[in-house]
């Protein structure tokens, strides 16, 4: 069986756009591991291919994070037939495309798809409350998250219509005893969006450490306007600024962003 990590790069034989797509989403997975926010070979996120309607960039089922490069991203569409990948052994996980693909299908604005494991993330799906308002960083979710209950392993074709309703408007959503998910208008967008709910679940976990009775939230008209600054079109868009100095990070190490470009 094929299970090497040793690719051809796909430059020049995908289109500009697509190249460009396929770059920034393995940013977004390095990144990731960069944060702490992997679990093993678990998980996914996808973005939409430019210029093709419901195709989508998902990871090979068997990488690691921090092995991920435009050129071994998978090509699929929403239902999860495969369309373009690399000659390897590997293939995709089930769960990638039953939980992105609805959204990616329901939701035209949404470009990038992420799914999380982590253990804070896992910890706050697991606690009656929810997320707690109790952080700034909190506030930007207060209003703007929608909870999914648990129903297994997301194998079941049958869940999708579930987990579009239930993640609504919501550009965040926490799938209870299981993790967590967000989406964006774009790879940096979505990636910010998890970078600031994976700190609001690592800081609540440390706060009610303390007790719950010890946490302090803030009044809930402090609450709205502190959300709605954060919200898309309220001041800039959130994720874009940012991403610039997140292609610095990994270009300031050997085996980053130029690297994993290939």
């Amino acid at each position: 069986m094929r299970y090497s990590t040793d690719f051809p790069s796909l430059e020049g034989d995908v289109d500009p756009a697509e190249w460009q797509a396929r770059k920034d989403l393995a940013a977004c997975y390095r990144l990731m591991d960069r944060y702490g926010m992997t679990d093993m070979i678990y998980n996914h996120i996808t973005a939409q291919i430019p210029g093709k309607p419901g195709r989508l960039l998902i990871n090979l089922y068997g990488l690691l994070y921090k092995e991920i490069t435009a050129s071994n991203l998978v090509e699929i569409d929403l239902d999860g037939n495969v369309l373009r990948k690399q000659d390897t052994d590997y293939g995709i996980n089930k769960s990638g495309y039953v939980i992105h693909g609805c959204i990616h299908r329901a939701r035209p604005d949404v470009h990038c798809v992420i799914h999380t494991h982590t253990r804070a993330g896992m910890a706050v799906s697991a606690m009656r409350c929810g997320l707690l308002p109790i952080t700034q960083t909190a506030s930007r979710f207060h209003g703007h998250i929608g909870y999914h209950d648990f129903e297994g392993p997301a194998v079941d074709i049958a869940e999708q219509e579930r987990l579009v309703r239930d993640l609504g408007p919501h550009n965040a959503m926490i799938l209870r005893n299981h993790g967590l998910l967000v989406c964006g208008a774009s790879v940096p967008q979505a990636f910010n969006l998890m970078y600031q709910l994976e700190m609001a679940c690592r800081a609540q976990v440390d706060a009610m450490a303390g007790g719950l009775e010890n946490v302090a939230v803030p009044d809930a008209q402090t609450l709205e306007r502190s959300a709605h600054l954060y919200q898309p079109g309220t001041r800039r868009p959130y994720g874009e600024l940012e991403w610039h100095a997140m292609l610095r990070l990994l270009d300031a190490v050997p085996d980053g962003y130029r690297h994993y470009a290939s």
